[in-house]
């Protein structure tokens, strides 16, 4: 039977410019929070926000820049990264392909651009708009530029995005359309509107401490921090890894994707746990096999408080992490950003800590873990719930 390892991984993140530094930043505790200070912010309920640091476009050609947004720019860096990680795999171009989640794709262009209409007019607009707006740009240029021709797909499942890319990436390679699959997902939406929109919607911490406002299954959370970045995968048939001598960083052993038909912003925990249980199922693993969780956990009330149910139903046990204390959401990135800190907590023992937990929600009976711990696990579960009722889960083996 064909299987889908991991066999590169890259990242552009609020912790750092590469997967390695990402990570290295998780397992110490830092947080990737801090105050936003631009002129347009001061005016809006939200006060905080997790950034990437805008030096990572150095990597990036002038023409590259000026032809892309910022989704597309995150991702070049993070795929590219991921593909040279993975050692250039030989691979046929019709053997390559490319997935790539996002929530929200190029805003940062609608808004720009908008603005230069109502300025300049119509030829105030730049010609590749079009191009630097479309949700699907992230996956196309990434394809461009590695070669790739057997599919660039662009999951947009909100905040599932990037762990739909890469359980599309697995199935491509399990149905033997593929080889090799470079995916993961990308976000851009440290903007006004989306801040303003989420606010609305009361999904947002109006906080203003930068160590306390993303505080998953805290008593006291009121919402979650907006974040930025890329983190990418290199998926390969294991066969074709081992045939060249590829280092494995672990397998994709399952994969379920559901959708939850209640409301277009509620998740539903039996859904979740439904969602939960097929990918066990789909990795033949039992819920004690788990030995790793890497929550979802945004710092909502009502999310992380239905994931705390839907793992208790499956029956999942295992230490329960949930970063986005320290990076912030990165929505169609989060997913993704789960992976790779299971994958390094796996590979160096040691569960990076929820940070800012000071008193645990009384309704979330799981085991958390608030500093760092050693771990033995040999199987991690990604959990990953998107606005729209989208739910996705990835189970992940160290190798």
């Amino acid at each position: 039977m064909r299987r889908a390892v991991i066999t590169g991984i890259g990242a552009v993140t609020p912790l750092g410019l590469t997967a390695t530094e990402t990570w290295s930043s998780l397992r110490g505790g830092v947080n990737g929070v801090a105050s936003l200070k631009e002129p347009w912010a001061e005016g809006l309920p939200v006060h905080v926000a997790a950034r990437v640091d805008d030096v990572f476009a150095d990597a990036l050609q002038v023409r590259e820049v000026r032809r892309t947004d910022r989704v597309a720019q995150l991702t070049l860096v993070a795929g590219r990264a991921a593909w040279a990680d993975a050692g250039s795999p030989d691979v046929e171009p019709e053997r390559l392909g490319v997935a790539v989640g996002t929530a929200n794709g190029g805003y940062g262009t609608t808004l720009a651009q908008h603005t230069l209409l109502d300025e300049r007019g119509q030829r105030g607009v730049s010609p590749h708009a079009v191009t630097m707006v479309m949700a699907n740009s992230p996956a196309a240029w990434l394809s461009i530029d590695l070669g790739a021709k057997a599919g660039a797909r662009s999951p947009v499942t909100a905040c599932a995005a990037g762990s739909e890319a890469i359980g599309m990436g697995r199935q491509a390679i399990l149905a033997d359309e593929a080889d090799v699959y470079v995916c993961g997902g990308v976000e851009a939406s440290v903007l006004d509107l989306v801040i303003a929109a989420f606010s609305r919607a009361r999904a947002m911490s109006s906080s203003t401490d930068t160590e306390s406002a993303s505080r998953p299954f805290d008593a006291g959370r009121d919402g979650f921090v907006m974040g930025e970045g890329s983190v990418m995968v290199v998926l390969e048939e294991e066969s074709h890894a081992r045939a060249r001598g590829a280092q494995v960083l672990g397998g994709v052993e399952g994969f379920a994707l559901t959708s939850d038909a209640h409301d277009i912003v509620g998740g539903e925990p039996v859904n979740q746990a439904r969602t939960i249980d097929l990918a066990l199922r789909s990795a033949q693993v039992a819920p004690s096999d788990v030995g790793l969780v890497h929550a979802h956990a945004t710092s909502t009330p009502a999310g992380d408080l239905n994931e705390a149910r839907a793992l208790g139903s499956v029956g999942v046990t295992a230490p329960v992490t949930a970063t986005k204390a320290s990076t912030g959401h990165l929505l169609g990135g989060s997913g993704p950003l789960g992976v790779l800190a299971a994958l390094g907590a796996m590979r160096d023992g040691v569960v990076p800590p929820t940070l800012h937990l000071r008193d645990q929600d009384p309704g979330v009976d799981l085991d958390l873990v608030t500093t760092a711990r050693e771990t033995t696990a040999q199987v991690a579960l990604v959990d990953a719930f998107g606005f729209g009722g989208h739910s996705a889960a990835l189970v992940l083996t160290r190798d």
